[in-house]
Order: C-alpha cells, then structure tokens, then sequence
C-alpha cells in the first residue's frame, strides 16, 4: 500500500506495490520514438594487460603481434596490439544504455561492419558510442541503424562502422 510523504511523493510500505516489469534504467521507447542522430555511449574502459591476455584466452588468437613486444616492435609497433575483435567487442549495443531505450522491441542484431583506423594498445582509454543514422520503417517493424565509433584518449578515431538493428514498431508487453 502506497501512501504520500511529506514531499507529496509516494512511498512504497510493501511488496504489494513493487512491479519488477516497471523497473526500468530509462522509459523504453519503440521503433518509432528513436531519432536519427540520438547517441548511445558506453562507459570509457582502460585497457589492461589483464584484458588482452584475457581476450587472448578466450580467443585463441596466439599471434605474436598482441603479446611479444620484441616481435610486435620489429615489424614497425611502438607496443603489442590488441585485438581488433576485441576493440569491436567494445561497441556491443549492450554495453551502451541503447537496449535499455528500447526495451522490449528488439528482435535481432542484423549486421555490423567495421574499419579499424588506428592501433590500440594496453594502458589505451576508449570512448564508445553508436548514434542512429537512419530509422528504415518496414510492415510491424523496422531496422535501425547505427554509426558506430571508439575513439582513444588522444581524440583519435581508432574504430569506425555500422550497426543494423531490427526493432518491432510497438512492444509485446
């Protein structure tokens, strides 16, 4: 049961009154309350050493050039190179606040291409963010795309691609 406070709010007095299904970051939209130009960053991250053995690990991707200083700096590296698959993985829509926007609407992660513009290496800072250049309305549903970026703590452009999204008009709830 909900009663008001001194500041005219409602205060909640039981579980009677929480609703998981209400509990949300941000009020959801659908497909056709997105903007194009709206941005989507994700917290900057600092790479670590820890990161790229990590990402190493999971990947199996044993290439000399993300882990030997030695061999990294021979072939013209100022420091081993981290991955580039997990420099993308840093535009995962998920580490933004974008699928919390769209709640319910989402049905699938169509498309994604990248460009990478520049080395990153450990001790790198990178600032992600997806911003929504067209909104492609098709029958109940529609796709959304994103430009997405990473920039470095220099201000460089270290990655660059695209994004589709498919979106439902409305939400299933």
């Amino acid at each position: 049961m909900a009663k008001n406070d001194k500041h005219g709010a409602a205060a909640l007095t039981g579980s009677d009154d929480f609703d998981p299904e209400s509990f949300l970051v941000v009020p959801a939209k659908t497909f056709d309350d997105l903007k194009v130009g709206e941005v989507f960053r994700a917290p900057s991250r600092t790479l670590t050493e820890a990161h790229a053995a990590a990402f190493q690990t999971v990947s199996a991707d044993n290439h000399p050039v993300h882990y030997d200083a030695v061999w990294a700096s021979r072939h013209g590296h100022t420091a081993p190179v981290v991955h580039g698959l997990q420099v993308l993985a840093f535009t995962a829509p998920g580490a933004t606040l974008f699928p919390h926007f769209i709640g319910e609407v989402f049905i699938s992660f169509l498309e994604l291409s990248a460009s990478f513009l520049g080395e990153v290496h450990t001790g790198d800072t990178l600032y992600p963010a997806l911003t929504i250049t067209d909104l492609i309305p098709q029958d109940g549903s529609g796709v959304v795309v994103t430009a997405a970026t990473i920039h470095n703590q220099r201000g460089e452009l270290v990655l660059s691609g695209q994004h589709k999204y498919l979106l439902r008009h409305t939400s299933s709830t």
